[in-house]
């Protein structure tokens, strides 16, 4: 037990040593990156309200973007029609003019976490196409327009493509159609001329979908409508998508004239539970399997996890010249999403900065690789 103990106490010093190392060394990510591309993070609201103090310390030292994680979606700027709530926006937006940061909002036009007002009218019936694009106007010209020139980029649509092309049936296809997208970018640029503009995706990687978004993007280009990214989330695992179907993806985006954005990376090492068994017979069995590494990760799979993440950012710096931002989702592990989803109760590590808010190994690792010749 006393040997455990010490173990642990030796861990805890290395870490907290090669967090030293990083900071005394003068190195950081944001350094690192300076000439290459911006290096971002999600903020969550203890980081935006400042009660993360820790977390807030790494991104002030370590990242030159900050996107909102959620306190700019809809239904928490506009729950009710016409009544906004701006406070954790400005707090969030305060935050990156204060330490000088490329500020991203996000998002403008999602079918998820949107309030159930937006579609419906009095009598809870679908409102009229004219009635939906009012209040997207509204919304768009209301939110984008009160950080004119100070939220330097926005993510205008997000996720509205399946992965096999097609188009997403959310509410806003179903009384609009296709043209919801346009009307948007129209929106967005009206109300800001100079904010960049992206659409914003996952499994972005699909060929599919490559070949629809990138007609989207060819759409808005002729008729004079400002796109100036595509938005690859990159949550990815161990084993998919595989490098190439990535770099391909990179590649046609950038070919389409405009900038890439890695806007939402993080890497589970945690085994995936889509296509599983979840029978209530084998919940128990499911549950343990699909949670494996409740105490840390095994040293081969760290490994194999560090590897993964080096041979992102090796891709991410070959194509320098075509990727405006990378930006992790989250800054520890503590944080992160992916804890419990999809599977109540997960305990993942996909971020650079661990539980006790220190850097991983794999943050110098990074910063080296800028280094190479």
């Amino acid at each position: 037990m006393k040997k455990a103990i010490a173990l642990l106490g030796i861990l805890a010093i290395t870490a907290s040593c090669k967090t030293a190392q990083i900071a005394s060394s003068g190195d950081s990510l944001k350094n690192a990156f300076k000439n290459k591309f911006y290096i971002g993070t999600a903020m969550s609201l203890p980081q935006i309200d400042g009660t993360d103090v820790q977390s807030d310390d790494i991104i002030r030292k370590q990242f030159s973007s900050i996107v909102a994680e959620n306190c700019m979606k809809s239904m928490f700027i506009q729950p009710q029609e016409g009544k906004f709530f701006f406070g954790d926006a400005d707090k969030f937006v305060a935050f990156g003019e204060k330490n000088k940061m490329f500020i991203i909002g996000h998002t403008l036009i999602w079918h998820s976490q949107l309030p159930k007002w937006f579609f419906v009218d009095k009598d809870g019936k679908d409102v009229s196409p004219e009635v939906l694009k009012q209040r997207m106007k509204s919304h768009i010209s209301t939110l984008v327009g009160r950080y004119k020139g100070r939220v330097k980029g926005w993510d205008v649509v997000n996720e509205a493509i399946m992965e096999d092309g097609t188009y997403r049936k959310s509410k806003f296809y179903e009384i609009l159609g296709e043209e919801f997208i346009p009307l948007a970018f129209q929106y967005a640029q009206e109300a800001d001329p100079n904010a960049e503009l992206y659409y914003n995706d996952y499994n972005e990687w699909f060929p599919e979908k490559v070949k629809t978004v990138t007609k989207i993007v060819n759409n808005l280009k002729s008729r004079g409508i400002r796109i100036d990214g595509v938005g690859m989330q990159t949550h990815v695992g161990l084993d998919n998508p595989k490098l190439d179907e990535y770099e391909k993806a990179i590649t046609d985006y950038a070919a389409a004239g405009v900038k890439v954005n890695v806007t939402e990376m993080e890497i589970s090492a945690l085994p995936s539970p889509w296509g599983t068994s979840a029978n209530v017979s084998d919940k128990v069995e499911y549950e343990a399997k699909m949670n494996p590494y409740t105490k840390g990760l095994p040293e081969n799979v760290q490994k194999e996890w560090e590897n993964r993440y080096l041979d992102f950012f090796r891709l991410f710096i070959k194509h320098q010249d075509k990727i405006r931002r990378v930006t992790l989702w989250g800054v520890t592990d503590n944080q992160s999403w992916k804890n419990d989803f999809p599977v109540k109760g997960r305990t993942d590590y996909p971020l650079l900065f661990d539980r006790n808010d220190q850097a991983k190994p794999v943050v110098q690792k990074i910063i080296d690789l800028t280094k190479e010749k």
